[in-house]
Formats: C-alpha cells, sequence, structure tokens
C-alpha cells in the first residue's frame, strides 16, 4: 500500500496518516523526518544534506529525492508507505514516479483531503491547548466547561502554537496553492486521485480513506 496524502496546512493529513499507520502498519514518512534521520545515520545522502544545511542553504530537490529513495529501501517499507509533505511540486512528482519505475513499484492512491479555506483559518487559528496536559480547545467549537479552567486537568494555564494565527496559515496556504496545489491534476490526469471531505469529522474522514483503499487497492 503505497499512498500520498495531499491538502492544505491543517486539513488533518498528520492525524489521518496516523490512523493508517496503527491500522495498516505501514510507516508515515515525511520529509523532514526523513531529512534528519538520514543526517543523524550519516548516510551518504544524509551527509551531502549536512554539508548544504551548515553551509545555511536550502536542500536541494535532487537530495530531498535521494532521500527519499533511500527512505523507501528501508526494510519497514516493504509493505507500503504513506508520503505526508512530498511531493510538493511537480518537479518533485516527476521524480516520484521515475523512482518508483525503477524501483519495480508503483503509487496505489493519492488522497486529498478537501477543505474549505476561510472554515480552516477559523479552525486553526481558534485552537489553543492546555499548558499542563496538551487537552486542546477552540474558542468557537470547543471551550473548556469552566472558562478558563481546564476540563481534563484543572489547569488554568494555556497555550497557542505561534503559527496558529490567521495570518501565518494565509501565508502558508498562499503558499501551498502556488507550489502544492497543481499536483492535484497532475495525479487526476493519472488516475490516481482520489477526494474525501476534509471538514467532515475525524472519524467520517477516516472512513472515507479506508472507503478509498478497499476501492483502489
Amino acid at each position: 500500500m503505497r499512498l500520498i496524502l495531499l491538502g492544505p496546512p491543517g486539513a488533518g493529513k498528520g492525524t489521518q496518516a496516523q490512523r493508517l499507520v496503527e491500522k495498516h502498519g505501514i510507516p508515515q514518512l515525511s520529509t523532514g523526518d526523513m531529512l534528519r534521520m538520514a543526517v543523524k545515520e550519516g548516510t551518504e545522502v544524509g551527509l551531502r544534506a549536512k554539508a548544504v544545511m551548515d553551509a545555511g542553504r536550502l536542500v536541494s530537490d535532487e537530495i530531498v529525492n535521494d532521500i527519499v529513495s533511500e527512505r523507501i529501501d528501508a526494510d519497514d517499507c516493504a509493505k507500503g508507505f504513506i508520503l505526508d509533505g512530498y511531493p510538493r511540486t511537480l518537479a518533485q512528482a516527476d521524480a516520484l514516479d521515475m523512482m518508483l519505475e525503477r524501483k519495480g513499484l508503483a503509487l496505489d492512491a493519492v488522497i486529498e483531503l478537501k477543505v474549505d479555506d476561510d472554515v480552516l483559518v477559523d479552525r486553526i487559528s481558534g485552537r489553543y491547548t492546555c499548558a499542563v496536559c496538551g487537552a486542546g480547545y477552540h474558542e468557537t467549537n470547543r471551550k473548556p466547561k469552566v472558562d478558563g479552567v481546564c476540563d481534563n486537568c484543572g489547569s488554568t494555564e494555556f497555550k497557542r502554537r505561534p503559527d496558529d494565527n490567521a495570518e501565518t496559515l494565509r501565508t502558508r496556504l498562499q503558499a501551498y496553492y502556488k507550489d502544492t496545489s497543481p499536483l492535484i491534476g497532475y495525479y487526476y490526469a493519472k488516475g490516481k486521485l482520489s477526494v474525501v471531505d476534509g471538514m467532515a469529522e475525524i472519524d467520517d474522514v477516516t472512513r472515507q480513506i479506508e472507503d478509498v483503499l478497499v476501492e483502489r487497492i
């Protein structure tokens, strides 16, 4: 089972990927994690990436593609994998296709989590967590039962992620639609794309994804 999850920041890709990991026993491969692992393990491509980062430069597509290729060859990917955050561009998508073809592999499905941008901005910018136990809340959708008091542990301390604000999210959405959203048309043309309602409840999104997998695999 080889999958790509597509969707803008905050669409829930990470949550759904983790559920797929737990149910199907295949790893979630994120670009950042793969890069850090390659550098930590001192692989040939990891050393190339480290040299670039130490010089304060961005890691090239060539290095990222090589890191993905190396990671896919690992034993835990024998039954498949979930790509989250890669490919980000059409150039990376082309490289992935050629990489998989060389390995005698192919993608089974590309699943887009379709969301409403305005609702997404409200959902993300309104969320916060308990600073003690990590319980999640939202300014409009899920307030504590007692204002200012965590339902779970009774703490009165809360925090927000620095990037959980409307301005930052809109900037990230702009980057997504510029660089990554063309992949939707790319994979649609290849007959790989399936779309699920990313605005549904988390369990409903999970069921939609499983329906896609039953249909395609």
